[in-house]
């Protein structure tokens, strides 16, 4: 076990106990507060869009969920009317200037996570460090509402709704600021979010339930059937993991009566076909978000196993509703 997944671990166990980590994350705690207060009072200092701007973030380290809600809203906004693009900074990539994705982009280049997201909408999704200037491309490529991912700290693109994705499961560990703890900003944060969707366990008042759905296998070569995973209920497998919480891959597969061998990865890992050499022929089931950073060198007996998030339709509906309120700042018409 590593240094970080040891950290997180106890991050989630109990509480700090070091004098100087807490003194740490008192002190974390009072920068990000001075500079989100700078930003709330000093307009100049973000960057407004001529479409509305949704963020989907956390308050927490560590993977929610956020890829795959964004994957979900873009879906369900598209079906309301709406030509929504996605903005990323582009983790694990190594473009700095702003760029608009093709049709086949290098995750290598521009991060796992925007791939995942353009190669499973179709959507527009532009990455970049300098967001505001990202989203800018999105909007001269005729996008009306702009969902940035993973960005709620990110407080120079101008928001109009805030959506705060929760692990149902591991909540805010031992609620402290980092790095005595996981949370990025205080969990009173969470009252000034417009929607709070928790992500497994069970949803809190207040709160969006969301699941996870995947139950299928399918070939990163193509060249073998998609496997349903009641298929491989009692089969050993190799599963890969290398996103903000694996455990929860790997529980997933498990609560499926996979028997699984654990793979985990730090997150945004880069692969190498050696990462994957188990010498035998036992199948590799992936994530999609690493699926494709492994297409390139992939063989036949690896799989990706993508999920969905289910959500409920009052909340779509919330949603839409709420977009269409900050509607009159846009420049375009849903549906036109």
């Amino acid at each position: 076990m590593g240094l970080s997944d040891a950290v997180q671990r106890n991050w989630y166990r109990s509480r700090p106990t070091s004098m100087v980590l807490r003194a740490l994350s008192r002190l974390y705690g009072w920068l990000a507060q001075r500079r989100r207060e700078r930003f709330e009072c000093d307009a100049s200092l973000s960057v407004g869009l001529p479409v509305p701007v949704i963020v989907i973030g956390n308050i927490s380290v560590g993977g929610t969920g956020k890829t795959p809600l964004t994957i979900a809203l873009v879906e369900a906004l598209r079906a309301h009317g709406w030509h929504p693009g996605v903005v990323s900074r582009g983790y694990g990539g190594q473009r700095r200037v702003p760029e608009l994705l093709g049709d086949a982009p290098d995750p290598s280049e521009v991060g796992d996570e925007p791939c995942l997201i353009r190669g499973r909408t179709g959507a527009p999704v532009a990455v970049g460090r300098d967001r505001p200037a990202a989203a800018r491309l999105l909007v001269e490529a005729g996008v009306d509402v702009v969902l940035a991912d993973d960005g709620l700290q990110h407080y120079r693109l101008r928001r109009d709704i805030e959506v705060c994705v929760i692990d149902g499961t591991r909540r805010f560990g031992n609620g402290w600021l980092l790095p005595a703890g996981p949370l990025r900003e205080p969990e009173s944060r969470l009252d000034d979010v417009d929607f709070r969707v928790c992500n497994g366990g069970v949803a809190r008042e207040g709160e969006v339930p969301m699941r996870l759905i995947g139950d299928t296998a399918y070939p990163l070569l193509g060249e073998e059937r998609a496997l349903p995973l009641e298929s491989l209920v009692g089969r050993r497998v190799h599963a890969v993991a290398a996103i903000g919480n694996p455990r929860r891959f790997f529980e997933s597969l498990r609560a499926q009566r996979i028997e699984v061998i654990e793979h985990p990865f730090p997150d945004h890992h880069a692969f190498t076909a050696r990462d994957l050499d188990f010498s035998d022929h036992l199948p590799v089931l992936m994530t999609g978000k690493d699926a494709v950073k492994c297409i390139f060198f992939a063989r036949k007996h690896w799989y990706s196993v993508p999920v969905r998030a289910d959500l409920p339709e009052r909340f779509i509906h919330d949603l839409v509703e709420r977009l269409r309120r900050v509607q009159p700042h846009s420049k375009r018409t849903p549906g036109a």
